[in-house]
């Protein structure tokens, strides 16, 4: 199974194959200042799933912390992917592939949270245990 996804003006055209590792809603305050929107919708794919098919030319990076490498197309802004070296894994926003059905599972940092969800999931204090969080679960 494959899903093709792209940035906000169509120059860059990406691909995720199989199964997402994850899926779910980030709080911090770096996915959501970057992504503009109180909570960030995520999906979790191993690297060598996720492929930019065409307009590699037009993908720039940004990197805060050794964490994440968010990129984006260099001529509409729009968001890509986050790649997490250290975790050994991709973030492709679920925006980007919309035809991906998105089935959250999990919040994580959802003591930064900005945006109270009453969902039901899990809501994850920071990340979870396996990926050097605490796994610590907090109260909706």
């Amino acid at each position: 199974m494959s899903h093709v996804g792209g940035c906000f003006c169509g120059a860059v055209k990406l691909e995720v194959t199989g199964s997402p590792e994850g899926m779910g809603y980030c709080h911090c305050n770096s996915c959501r200042s970057w992504s503009g929107g109180p909570v960030n919708a995520f999906t979790l794919w191993k690297p060598e799933a996720v492929q930019v098919k065409s307009g590699a030319e037009h993908v720039a990076t940004f990197q805060k912390t050794p964490l994440s490498e968010r990129q984006y197309c260099k001529k509409c802004g729009g968001h890509l992917l986050t790649k997490h070296p250290t975790l050994g894994l991709v973030d492709v926003f679920a925006a980007t592939i919309p035809t991906l059905a998105f089935t959250p599972g999990v919040h994580v940092n959802y003591a930064e949270t900005v945006l109270r969800m009453r969902d039901g999931l899990p809501k994850l204090k920071d990340f979870p245990a396996e990926l050097g969080g605490s796994g610590e679960v907090v109260t909706e």
